[in-house]
Parts: C-alpha cells; sequence; structure tokens
C-alpha cells in the first residue's frame, strides 16, 4: 500500500502512458483534453450557432468517458491514496514565491494566495480565471489542441506541428513564470 502512496517512478508511470498511447493508435484514436469542450458544446447545443460544433457525438462519447475518468481519478488519488506529504521545492524556489507574497510556499500543493475561496472571488482573482480562461481557450483552438494532446498524442506519433506547440508551450511557460506572474504579484 505504501507503494500507491508515493509518486511514482518514471519506470513505471512511462511505460504507462506508453501503452495508452499505443492502444489509443492502435484504435485509431488521439488522446487530448481540450476537444472535450467541443463535444460538451455540441450536447448544450452549440451545434445551433456554429457549424464547427456539428459533430457525431458518438464519435467523442470514449474522450468524455477519459476526462470523467481523470476527474474522478484525481479525487480517488489526492483523497484516499495520497500520503500529505508534499514534494520538497527548491529552496531557491521557495524564497522567489516568498518575495511574491506567497506565504506558505511549499506547505500545499496550490498557494492559498490564488486558490482559497477568498482569492477567487476576489476582483483580481476573478479577472485572473476569467483572461486565463479566455487566453487558454484561445490558445488550444489556435494551437489545435491542448498540452496533453500535442506533448502525449503528438509527439509519440512525430507530428512536427504538435513540436512546434509543445516548443511554444514551454516558451510561453517560461515568460509567464519568469516575467508575467512576479508582475501580477
Amino acid at each position: 500500500m505504501e507503494y500507491l502512496l508515493n509518486p511514482w517512478p518514471w519506470y513505471v508511470s512511462g511505460p504507462l502512458i506508453a501503452i495508452v498511447m499505443a492502444l489509443l493508435l492502435y484504435f485509431g484514436k488521439t488522446f487530448g483534453m481540450s476537444s472535450n469542450l467541443r463535444t460538451m458544446c455540441t450536447i448544450i447545443g452549440g451545434d445551433k450557432f456554429s457549424d464547427f460544433f456539428k459533430i457525431k457525438i458518438k464519435d467523442y462519447r470514449w474522450n468524455l468517458i477519459v476526462a470523467f475518468g481523470a476527474i474522478i481519478g484525481g479525487f480517488i488519488a489526492t483523497q484516499y491514496l495520497s500520503n500529505d506529504s508534499i514534494t520538497d521545492l527548491n529552496p531557491a524556489t521557495v524564497t522567489e514565491l516568498k518575495n511574491m507574497g506567497f506565504e506558505n510556499s511549499g506547505a500545499s500543493l496550490v498557494p492559498n494566495e490564488m486558490y482559497n475561496l477568498e482569492a477567487i472571488t476576489s476582483t483580481k482573482g476573478l479577472l485572473l480565471l476569467i483572461i486565463g480562461g479566455l487566453l487558454v481557450g484561445f490558445g488550444t483552438r489556435y494551437a489545435g489542441g491542448c498540452t496533453s494532446g500535442h506533448a502525449i498524442t503528438g509527439l509519440s506519433s512525430l507530428q512536427k506541428p504538435s513540436l512546434i506547440a509543445v516548443i511554444g508551450f514551454f516558451i510561453g511557460g517560461l515568460i509567464m513564470t519568469n516575467f508575467i506572474l512576479p508582475l501580477i504579484f
């Protein structure tokens, strides 16, 4: 049981991801979470307003099951399969986060200054959620998929557009972390 409560090493989780990818490729499917947004918009009637949402829901039902499984699996993992120890952050990272105003850096998986109820219901928190959500939505649509789709499916099937997208994701993450996030906080 102790093995389940700790992070799994790369030599266990990596081959498991490879097996899932091989099965998806065998069945002619691609992995990605952002395509579920399109399916959900179709389910709630988006196909009445845009041809982009005119898809056969039956063809994408399996991906919705994967998304709900990820949500349920994440809940089970955090609530029942967690030893409540937080992975140690690099001391330099903790210092930088404290300089930005994050007091309990490394004490939880997410900083309370950004993710508690008070923070997300503040004007600043709501603006960050709305603007961030719009940018992520635009980015996934513009890039033709999300980080998981490009980084896992696209790279494993040697797609050049996915390589370019993943490089862009990393550059964007570095810019956000090192330049924009310090300005916001």
